[in-house]
């Protein structure tokens, strides 16, 4: 194999593999060859990630405290820098590139051991215990937001901010302008790649008790947990309600595109695609996200007057309906919402990651 590889390690949601995708489109696009180094839940958001090969590492997570859990992390991450090495020693890839969570660090403890040219990207606005372990030892480290927090002063005054990769067809968004609602109202609901038991259950009893002239213009599309599935569409049904319920939406993109508002959880990838995209959004941060990282993303379009915010603890059937009624009948508001969405896009984070990647492997 040719000396023009880059290994990208990343895995375990979409949040960390979308990114990954998006970076090795463009690597591959200037004559790069991609390995994809993920796991089991991985290779599941990864039917379009352009690898001509994909490397399986032994890798595992265990719960604070859990003494017997840690250790058999231990092996299991032990076993997949061995793997990682001896296919490193192979292939000899140019680059390895992580993008946080467990299943990266077999792959990049494997190349720091190596003195192989080594870059993390953090996606959140808080940097992830993985990428914040390896931060010391990499050469160099690429973030998303102008804020990151939990990085040591000398980590973060190297970091280089380049923004969220996001997928060629999201970036495309940011070329088309957010048209505001007229006659039809159109919503999209998402939780992630993993649901939102919150969302799937609260959002179709909020919609329930809009005022009818309201709910007979709706159209939601919801991506909602399997088991809630057919509860809402019963609620929508019985409010006179447009919908489409599924578990997981290919097409976000799509989506994106013909939303008015959007409603969703406050991950990375989540964000910085409605930012692409210029979509007004009321965002419901997890609360028990790694250190409340995704309040700290949220911030993001909430300080540049794209999002509504609205935390858990607070957050109710009637003050979900209250936020929806204020923002659909209000077109306008809709508008300015989606121009400071887009004010606070990075949308060719790609492109400067990868400038950083290619910086970062010819420095040997």
């Amino acid at each position: 194999m040719s000396r023009k590889i880059a290994v990208v390690a990343a895995g375990g949601t979409g949040g960390h593999l979308f990114p990954a995708q998006a970076l090795a489109e463009v690597l591959k696009a200037r004559g790069w060859r991609i390995v994809l180094a993920t796991d089991e839940r991985g290779a599941l958001y990864a039917d379009k990630f352009p690898a001509e090969h994909r490397l399986a590492l032994s890798a595992a997570t265990a719960a604070k405290g859990d003494v017997l859990g840690l250790a058999k992390a231990g092996i299991e991450i032990f076993q997949g820098v061995m793997q990682a090495r001896a296919a490193f020693r192979d292939m000899d890839p140019a680059v390895v590139v992580g993008f946080g969570g467990y299943p990266s660090l077999p792959a990049l403890l494997a190349a720091i051991s190596q003195k192989r040219p080594t870059v993390i990207h953090e996606q959140n606005a808080v940097l992830g215990r993985v990428n914040r372990f390896l931060a010391p030892y990499v050469g160099n480290l690429a973030c998303a937001f102008p804020t990151l927090e939990m990085a040591k002063p000398k980590v973060k005054a190297r970091a280089v901010v380049v923004g969220n990769p996001v997928r060629p067809e999201v970036r495309a968004l940011a070329e088309v302008p957010y048209i505001p609602p007229e006659v039809q109202l159109r919503l999209l609901v998402t939780g992630g790649s993993q649901g939102a038991r919150l969302l799937s259950e609260l959002v179709p009893e909020a919609v329930a008790k809009l005022p009818e002239d309201i709910r007979l213009r709706l159209k939601v599309q919801q991506q909602s947990r399997p088991e809630s599935m057919e509860q809402a569409r019963k609620v929508y049904r019985d409010a006179l309600v447009d919908c489409e319920v599924a578990p997981f939406f290919r097409d976000m993109a799509g989506r994106l595109r013909m939303a008015h508002l959007v409603v969703g959880r406050a991950g990375a990838s989540t964000v910085c695609e409605l930012a692409v995209a210029g979509r007004p959004s009321i965002l419901v941060p997890l609360k028990i996200a790694m250190d409340d990282h995704q309040r700290l993303n949220a911030r993001l379009l909430a300080d540049a007057g794209g999002a509504a915010v609205a935390l858990e603890d607070e957050l109710t059937v009637d003050s979900m309906a209250g936020a929806l009624n204020a923002l659909l009948k209000d077109p306008a508001r809709l508008a300015r919402m989606a121009a400071g969405a887009r004010s606070a896009a990075m949308p060719d984070a790609a492109e400067r990651l990868a400038d950083v990647v290619e910086k970062t492997a010819a420095s040997v």
